[in-house]
């Protein structure tokens, strides 16, 4: 049953949402991508503890009510085209396509019935 491996975090300010993450749950933060594509990975807690790490990347569009400004969690999948189908067929769409993650896998964005981003990957440790 595919699981939730990861949420992500969408910021207009990078820099300063690190600040607040860091300062009120003392997350960490690292660098793993760079423009166009800036992105952090952010480790929550400890891996022997429950729950999930995440990611932040820059805000693609300003907040007008089009731009994501929650939480997008992420679901890995086996077979990335067929869950695609999947959602397609249940009545969802697909937002943003299919797209390589360097050294990670495939991603792709959806929305469910109700409007609500979320994220599918299929792991890939040779997508380019």
């Amino acid at each position: 049953m595919p699981r939730v491996i990861h949420f992500e975090i969408h910021a207009g300010q990078p820099e300063r949402a690190i600040r607040f993450y860091q300062s009120v749950f003392g997350w960490k933060f690292t660098a793993f991508g760079t423009a166009p594509v800036e992105y952090w990975v952010v480790k929550t807690g400890e891996a022997d503890q429950p729950g999930i790490d995440g990611g932040m990347i820059r805000r693609r569009s300003p907040v007008d009510g089009v731009a994501v400004t929650a939480y997008v969690c992420t679901i890995a999948v086996a077979g990335l085209d067929r869950y695609l189908m999947k959602v397609v067929t249940s009545g969802g769409q697909l937002s943003v396509n299919k797209m390589a993650i360097r050294g990670v896998g495939w991603l792709a964005y959806c929305k469910d019935t109700e409007g609500n981003l979320f994220g599918m990957l299929e792991a890939d440790a040779e997508a380019k």
